[in-house]
């Protein structure tokens, strides 16, 4: 393995045949050794020193992952190999990798990471084996993006020299860890694939290994050898690291386990481009994607945003699925409908960009010219009405907050633009102001999500911070009563109704990139369908709005001068949205349907005060006849710890609130997974390491919103509406009644 000059990597990355690349991402729960195991890739390729490799974290290369010890942003890094096949033949081959984040915080970039690649290297600590953050990292590399997997079971060393388990045992332990990964992969992977996706040490689509002392072996290295694995139990009992890492290198099982496993891009294409793309495939750009022709009309994606944290300036990070991209050349963003141009055009190496003049369809590549959100999706100017990819899949909910406020008010709109660029690069978090306070709230997966886009922030604009707070929603359970408001001078009218949404337009909703910005007539049917025969085509014809999962629909008829109150109207509702009348909660799950409206013929009498008070009393009085509910972020917990210890961990999670789900044994270690609500979680790590001497493992996942237990209920809303600066009196529908029409 090495790396080439220049212009070597150059010329591969422009005229490589396809069946000699591979794109892959690795992905494992966090200190499971991802990064450890990209040290000693560089290492080998010469990128870094032997003796460092596993210590320096070359790839962890920002100044917080360093600090914090864990991997934040995903890292692509390009390498080469020479491959020498069963017949002798030896070939180079070029690899461009994804090293991605291990914490559930930072899943978005795993997701993004995957949705470029065209398969993964899923990686288990052999001590802890199978944890929550692995079973989500196979969801979505196999059951969202289709990648195809392959394994590498590490710190096996552990189990040797540590836990002194004889050879028996550390098999046995391996093959549970294998069958659970396959046990995932086969509830997920699509039929046609259920049998090859199949890991298997038959077949030598595992590896086991230690990255920390540089080897590994797969049954196929292991025969091409001579060696047997009792030769590593007898090099560990001698001490005798050196001869592992000489004899049983840790990139040769790795990287032959990819170029037999992996696909190339025009193999995984022809599966991934349905599953990603929902345009017409027997179209010239259908078959071109499927196909990854260089040649055809330019469709690609933009994956990651990545943000130099010391000169702060952009840099894009993508994918080519269909044509070639050139320095210099217009480039339409498909989704913002927006004319950029890609500028230092060339390939990511960790964080410089090696400059390309042009990059063919299936290659990552690199560029700087202009900033979007990762996740968009780019075709040539001249070719711009096509469809775009689908949007991203991400495993989590924003469900922590904490407000920021600039020191200088001068800084207010330079800090929105900020906060705008950092969102951007990460779209799993979320912020918005509030235009009365100045106030910018941000919203992400966890607290140090949120610790790590403060850090970001305050480093281009100096800000004061409030606490984070855990992020609830609020919900209804039937149709509200029918309202009609008026505006406070009586000249003016609405009337409307809200509805819960289906659990299918729900789900529908959360997989789209900007329902505002598709076609009418496309989302109007798109919209029907999802909607589980609840409404029609026609019904939806009179979108006007969405905000997060709810949507604004107009189902007048006859009204005159609508439009000229229309986004005095969706911008009410949106704040509504905001923050909903129980405890001042995003609102979640919902369809405003205005019915009729009156609408002034003098202008003077339709201004922004009136139309605001009017749809405000609107909004709050559905809601408060719509069976209004308080729900709480749960997460999925899943804990391994010695059997002695399982009757501890039960006990404390039960006094946190937990459910318990399941219990199970696996590897000699007692196992259990648990749904428990976020706010309990604070400072639960340091119980847990204290119930079981430090020998427990845990992850966690975002589950899914539960109503609050009645018996909570009364006290939560009190202690939200207070953080939130509310009243203590949740409003009645009475409070608004001077605003209610009542017909004469």
């Amino acid at each position: 393995m090495k790396v080439k000059n220049a212009d070597e990597i150059r010329d591969m990355i422009m005229k490589f045949p396809s069946e000699q690349r591979r794109i892959f991402s690795i992905a494992a729960h966090i200190d499971h050794g991802k990064s450890t195991t990209a040290d000693y890739l560089l290492a080998k390729a010469g990128l870094m020193s032997e003796e460092t490799a596993g210590q320096n974290r070359m790839t962890d290369s920002d100044d917080e992952e360093q600090e914090r010890g864990i991997t934040i942003f995903t890292t692509v890094v390009i390498l080469s190999y020479d491959y020498t096949d069963e017949n002798g033949e030896t070939k180079t081959y070029l690899f461009q990798i994804n090293d991605t984040p291990g914490h559930l915080s930072f899943t978005g970039e795993v997701s993004r990471a995957l949705r470029g690649s065209d398969g993964a290297i899923i990686l288990v600590d052999a001590l802890e084996g199978m944890m929550t953050q692995t079973e989500t990292n196979i969801q979505l590399a196999v059951g969202e993006e289709l990648c195809k997997p392959v394994l590498f079971i590490n710190k096996v060393d552990r189990l040797i020299a540590e836990l002194k388990l004889d050879p028996k045992d550390v098999f046995s332990k391996l093959d549970i860890i294998a069958n659970q990964v396959n046990n995932k992969i086969k509830s997920i992977v699509p039929k046609e694939f259920k049998k090859e996706w199949k890991v298997s040490f038959a077949d030598n689509s595992v590896a086991v290994g230690s990255a920390k002392d540089g080897w590994a072996f797969t049954v196929e290295i292991l025969k091409m050898k001579g060696l047997t694995p009792a030769k590593v139990f007898e090099k560990y009992q001698e001490n005798d690291k050196d001869w592992l890492r000489d004899n049983l290198p840790l990139h040769d099982s790795l990287l032959r386990m990819v170029v037999q496993h992996l696909p190339h891009p025009v193999v995984s294409q022809r599966y991934k481009i349905p599953n990603i793309w929902k345009g017409d495939v027997e179209t010239e750009l259908g078959q071109s994607l499927r196909k990854a022709d260089p040649k055809g009309p330019l469709l690609g994606m933009i994956t990651k945003i990545f943000i130099d944290p010391r000169s702060k300036r952009p840099t894009l990070i993508g994918r080519v699925f269909s044509g070639t991209i050139k320095d210099g050349e217009d480039i339409w963003l498909i989704n913002r409908k927006e004319k950029v141009k890609f500028r230092r055009l060339g390939v990511m190496e960790i964080t410089d960009i090696l400059t390309v003049p042009e990059i063919p369809a299936g290659n990552l590549f690199a560029a700087q010219g202009f900033i979007c959100p990762a996740g968009e999706s780019f075709t040539h100017y001249s070719t711009k009405d096509v469809e775009g990819f689908d949007k991203i899949s991400y495993a989590a909910e924003p469900v922590v907050s904490r407000s920021i406020f600039p020191k200088k008010e001068k800084d207010v709109a330079k800090l929105g633009d900020v906060v705008k660029t950092w969102i951007m690069a990460d779209p799993t978090a979320s912020y918005y102001m509030d235009p009365e306070t100045k106030k910018y709230t941000l919203e992400g997966i966890d607290p140090l999500q949120i610790d790590i886009l403060i850090t970001r922030i305050n480093e281009q604009v100096p800000i004061d911070v409030t606490d984070p707070i855990i992020v609830h929603r609020e919900t209804i359970t039937k149709d509200s009563e029918t309202f009609t408001t008026k505006s406070p001078n009586g000249h003016n009218r609405l009337q409307v109704v809200m509805h819960p949404m289906p659990d299918s337009l729900f789900k529908a909703l959360k997989e789209v990139d900007d329902i505002d910005s598709m076609d009418r007539k496309a989302r109007s049917k798109w919209l029907a369908e999802h909607s589980d025969g609840m409404w029609d085509e026609k019904f939806f014809r009179g979108f006007w709005a969405s905000s997060d999962s709810n949507l604004l629909v107009e189902n007048t008829k006859g009204v005159q001068r609508l439009d000229r109150i229309r986004e005095f109207v969706i911008n009410q509702w949106r704040t509504f949205c905001k923050k909903a009348t129980l405890a001042g909660e995003p609102l979640m799950k919902t369809v405003l349907e205005i019915t009729d409206a009156t609408v002034h013929s003098d202008p003077a009498h339709t201004g922004i005060t009136e139309i605001i008070a009017m749809t405000s009393a609107a909004t709050n009085l559905t809601y408060l006849t719509a069976g209004p509910q308080l729900l709480e972020p749960l997460l999925t917990i899943d804990v391994k710890t010695p059997e002695d210890y399982l009757g501890a961990i039960t006990g404390l999670l039960t006094q946190h609130r937990g459910m318990i789900q399941e219990i199970g044994e696996a590897g000699g270690q007692s196992t259990l997974k648990a749904i428990i609500p976020t706010t309990e979680t604070t400072g639960l790590a340091d119980e847990i390491r204290g119930a079981t001497a430090g020998r427990g493992f845990f992850g966690y996942q975002f589950a899914k919103f539960e109503p609050v237990p009645p018996h909570l209920l009364d006290e939560k809303i009190a202690f939200i509406r207070k953080r939130n600066g509310l009243k203590e009196e949740v409003p009645s529908p009475s409070t608004w009644e001077r605003f209610i029409y009542k017909q004469s």
